[in-house]
């Protein structure tokens, strides 16, 4: 189910899908009904937490999955343990049974390919922040195990800086911050990954001066011509047109893809901002890249202004969306987006300086009576100071 629109031509976002593949390890978006949503929460940190899987594994499969280690009861257990294994034990290795050799991640530095280079980059940070700790907040799953699980993984991750990090020296302070990471699984692997650091926030907190680091880190990266690259208009318009108005269907019920991928769209490409007190509960609670904490909807309006004037031809598209629950209980919703626009405006980020930034994200959305009640959105925030301070 689509929804309406107001205006001629196809709205200027995303649809989610994929195209197919007959690489059985190429993810594939899973809305539209094309996978698996669970209907409930009973495989779910609330059922029993991250703790008591760590504590008391289960001993018996509550839930199909082909080609996984018999250890692991569900989908939650498994990435439960794998991230403790791998970080808080330090059983790097670890990673070549649960990566696909090939297997991609995406992350504010761009494409890690390779479960060698995710080894190399797990050592790295383990080796920074010794004491390190990542505490399970939330796991938003979707899928099975033929189209491949796809897992949202929202966590706190917490240590001291004892060792070298790619920011410099260390510090010795301890630092904790959020982290999303989006995950497609397959017979134990994992072979796709985007992973959204709060790494704006990490390096403010490790005291390195945050405008004149990512200036340094995006200066090297423009004069090694990784940026270089030619750019249009982003396309948020249709032709010379306006953009569209979508309009709730006329089928009954709550349609949670419909009324997501609704909001998004007229507020961010529509700039219909009033759509924010349709779509939010008034006692909204936001969280977001570098400690952003808002309540409610007006403060909530003013950081979507900040941003839009700052990138006044900004144009977000969606490009994953999944989802658990159901109409009585609520939902948990992930949504991967991805925004382009032009640093035109004054903000947070400074001066204009005319540059395109590309910026990415995952958003994590608590959904109850057919209103947001809480949201969580994590972005490359710092990947964006780095291509506006570039220069």
């Amino acid at each position: 189910m689509t929804p309406k629109s107001e205006a001629n031509g196809d709205p200027a976002i995303a649809a989610g899908k994929q195209s197919p593949s007959s690489d059985a390890y190429e993810p594939k978006a899973i809305a539209h009904g094309a996978g698996i949503m669970p209907r409930d929460f009973s495989i779910s940190l609330a059922a029993k937490g991250a703790d008591a899987y760590l504590r008391e594994p289960g001993s018996e499969r509550v839930q199909r999955m082909r080609g996984f280690e018999d250890q692991f009861s569900d989908i939650i257990d498994y990435i439960v343990r794998i991230t403790h294994r791998i970080w808080e034990e330090k059983d790097i290795g670890y990673i070549y049974d649960t990566y696909r050799h090939n297997s991609r991640v995406y992350d504010d530095f761009g494409l890690q390919y390779g479960n060698e280079k995710i080894v190399a980059d797990t050592a790295h940070t383990i080796n920074a922040f010794p004491d390190i700790r990542l505490y399970a907040d939330e796991i938003i799953w979707a899928g099975d195990d033929e189209i491949g699980f796809h897992t949202s993984h929202r966590t706190v991750i917490s240590g001291h800086n004892t060792g070298y990090s790619k920011f410099g020296p260390p510090t010795g302070r301890k630092v904790t911050l959020w982290c999303i990471a989006n995950c497609v699984s397959l017979e134990n692997e994992i072979f796709a990954e985007w992973v959204s650091y709060d790494t704006a926030g990490l390096v403010r907190q490790l005291g390195f001066d945050l405008r004149e680091t990512a200036r340094s880190l995006g200066k090297a990266m423009a004069d090694a011509g990784i940026e270089d690259r030619p750019f249009g208009e982003a396309e948020r318009l249709p032709g010379q047109g306006k953009p569209a108005r979508l309009m709730p269907s006329n089928e009954s019920g709550f349609d949670i893809e419909e009324f997501i991928r609704r909001s998004w769209h007229n507020i961010w490409n529509r700039r219909s901002l009033q759509e924010v007190t349709r779509a939010y509960d008034r006692s909204l609670v936001f969280r977001g890249s570098s400690g952003r904490v808002i309540y409610g909807r007006g403060d909530y309006q003013s950081f979507i202004l900040g941003m839009l004037a700052m990138f006044p031809d900004a144009m977000l598209q969606i490009d994953d969306i999944y989802w658990m629950g159901n109409d009585a209980d609520g939902y948990l919703a992930s949504v991967r987006w991805s925004l382009i626009g032009t640093h035109r405006g004054f903000g947070v980020y400074g001066a204009p300086t005319g540059h395109r930034v590309n910026m990415w994200g995952i958003t994590q959305q608590e959904i109850k009576a057919g209103l947001i009640q809480k949201e969580w959105m994590m972005f490359n925030e710092f990947a964006v100071m780095q291509q506006i301070y570039r220069d």
